[in-house]
């Protein structure tokens, strides 16, 4: 199994010094890639239910915590670094225009000689929704458009797209992926995501744990679809029994994401720079 860290775009390292010394280190230890989470706003008072708590609320219900612009931040720290994967872990797809996304990801790609991942999911958060201006009970069919306006756009040239929510006439999207295109990895932990993985995606990301029953779901979709569900990458979060990554091993995990804002029981605490002397032993012992 690979290794990568979670979700890096947040907390001391939404600035640039930490942010950078951050993903060097986990380069120089082997980590596989660097992950980013994604809102552009929260609106204030939101009502919406976030699914992975149980009081409904992101982070303990803060609303004002900083949270840079996960591609931007990939091209700060992508300047500086030469292996390690860049990843959205998710982008919102469906609050965005294909054409945008497609653009700004193949530029990065082609900066960073092709080492992005893009991990993109349908969102929960309706009032950001509608701050961006973008329907919100569409965006599920919306993100099935968007994923294929994305390889048409980085595929043969110029490139045409019809959908019911995603529409262009022939045009060019240039420079191209290093690789003809950029892994895309489906993220979400509910039936539909797992689905959407297994019908349209390179991988699957499920939020939280890795629960074998969605998981099985979207091989079992790919392979429906006539697709090689071997081919579909699985990547999942550190679990707090490091005895389970066995487990994870048996089912077939392709990468297990550790998280940078507590070591997860692993006895390493990097949530404070200014407590970190020495960022590449600090990362060491982390690997480790």
């Amino acid at each position: 199994m690979k290794f990568g860290l979670r979700y890096c775009n947040t907390g001391p390292y939404v600035d640039p010094a930490p942010a950078l010394e951050l993903v060097q280190a986990a380069e120089a230890a082997g980590f596989d890639s660097a992950w980013t989470v994604e809102h552009t706003v929260v609106p204030a008072g939101y009502g919406s239910a976030y699914p992975y708590a149980t009081d409904g609320k992101m982070a303990g219900g803060v609303e004002d915590l900083p949270l840079p612009d996960p591609l931007i931040w990939m091209s700060h720290v992508a300047a500086r670094t030469s292996r390690i994967r860049l990843a959205t872990g998710i982008l919102i797809l469906p609050q965005h225009s294909p054409v945008h996304v497609a653009k700004q990801v193949a530029t990065l790609d082609h900066m960073s000689g092709g080492r992005i991942l893009l991990g993109v999911g349908v969102g929960w958060l309706a009032e950001e929704f509608a701050a961006l201006g973008q329907p919100f009970e569409t965006r599920g069919p919306r993100t099935d458009e968007c994923i294929a306006a994305l390889r048409a756009l980085w595929g043969e040239q110029p490139a045409s797209f019809r959908g019911e929510h995603v529409s262009f006439a022939p045009m060019y999207c240039m420079p191209r992926p290093v690789n003809g295109s950029v892994p895309i990895i489906v993220g979400g932990h509910s039936k539909a995501a797992a689905r959407r993985a297994g019908r349209l995606g390179d991988g699957f990301f499920p939020a939280r744990d890795a629960p074998q029953e969605l998981i099985q779901l979207a091989r079992d979709t790919a392979e429906q679809g006539g697709r090689d569900p071997a081919k579909l990458e699985i990547t999942v979060s550190m679990p707090v029994d490091r005895s389970l990554l066995d487990d994870y091993a048996r089912m077939g995990v392709d990468r297990v994401l550790v998280p940078v804002s507590d070591m997860a029981g692993l006895g390493v605490a990097i949530a404070n720079p200014d407590e970190a002397k020495d960022w590449t032993e600090l990362i060491e012992r982390y690997a480790d």
